[in-house]
């Protein structure tokens, strides 16, 4: 029992990152009804893209106050031009499609972010060292590093600029009238392939600043980090209730305390010695989704809604 407020802080940390990843799963589904299986390769590239400004765009000995935030763009860019590029060259084709024609293309494009990046970015075919935050703080019993911190507060400051400008702003009002009837919105004037875009845009850069923090956190990246990642995102957007954004981040810090004390205790257990540590943790992780969708298969935040004609 000693260890656990550093354990529930630890799956605090780990269920921000996997909420800011599943956000743009659950946007993307909330507005064209499409899992995009590609979202855990716009993580990955965005972690790319900040590794390039990092090490080839700034100069040697930048201060990481500086080089962060300029790290956060490049990343943003990167994943956002994904993003952009695979709603208008990959899925808008597909739009009026079967659901399974969208759904392979995603699965397909996945593959094939993986292997561009591997082929064609140097030294991406094993671990690429990333720059860390290192620094370690004692709070009570608790110890968090410098990019614990950055983590928490970049899940802040995005789920609060979503959620304001989701409500306040017109183009988030737009977003709404779209999730819940396209075709009537469009019959209304929104502009629904422009509201598209946005969602991916924002969903990928979302993406972005979980890969950043990734990076600092661990000190590398991995042209396969995105798929385990990816997965356990949108575990958690189906956990929280796909298509609610609030639900994205609660079923991701849900995930992530669940996922980080069953790897820590569950091995106490009488009977279950072998069951516990790390290389259980992902079977804990989706064995809490099954239990979940079997109490309330819409998710702990979803409503039920007859399917979209």
């Amino acid at each position: 029992m000693n260890t656990l407020p550093q354990q529930l802080a630890n799956g605090l940390l780990l269920g921000s990152m996997y909420g800011l990843i599943a956000i743009g799963y659950t946007m993307v589904y909330g507005i064209v009804q499409l899992i995009n299986f590609a979202h855990g390769e716009i993580f990955m590239t965005g972690a790319f893209g900040a590794f390039t400004v990092y090490f080839y765009i700034l100069p040697d000995g930048v201060s990481m106050a500086v080089a962060v935030p300029l790290m956060l763009v490049g990343g943003g860019i990167v994943a956002i031009l994904i993003a952009v590029g695979a709603e208008r060259f990959a899925y808008r084709p597909l739009r009026g499609a079967p659901r399974l024609a969208p759904l392979i293309t995603a699965i397909g494009l996945s593959l094939a972010l993986q292997e561009v990046v591997r082929n064609f970015y140097p030294g991406a075919d094993r671990a690429v060292a990333f720059p860390g935050l290192d620094a370690t703080h004692e709070i009570g019993s608790v110890t968090i590093k410098d990019a614990d911190i950055f983590l928490i507060a970049a899940a802040v400051v995005c789920m609060s600029a979503l959620a304001f400008f989701v409500r306040k702003s017109r183009t988030g009002r737009a977003m709404q009238a779209t999730a819940q009837d396209p075709d009537t919105a469009q019959l209304m004037g929104i502009d629904t392939n422009r509201i598209i875009v946005i969602a991916f845009a924002i969903g990928g850069f979302f993406a972005a600043v979980a890969a950043v923090a990734y990076g600092l956190k661990y000190g590398n990246i991995d042209y396969r980090m995105g798929f385990l990642m990816g997965l356990k995102a949108f575990t958690a957007a189906v956990l929280g209730g796909i298509g609610n954004i609030y639900g994205a981040m609660l079923g991701g810090i849900v995930l992530g305390i669940a996922e980080t004390l069953a790897s820590a205790y569950i091995d106490g257990i009488p009977g279950m010695d072998k069951l516990g540590g790390q290389s259980w943790a992902n079977v804990w992780a989706f064995a809490l989704l099954i239990i979940v969708l079997l109490v309330r298969p819409q998710g702990l935040l979803g409503e039920r809604v007859a399917d979209r004609a």
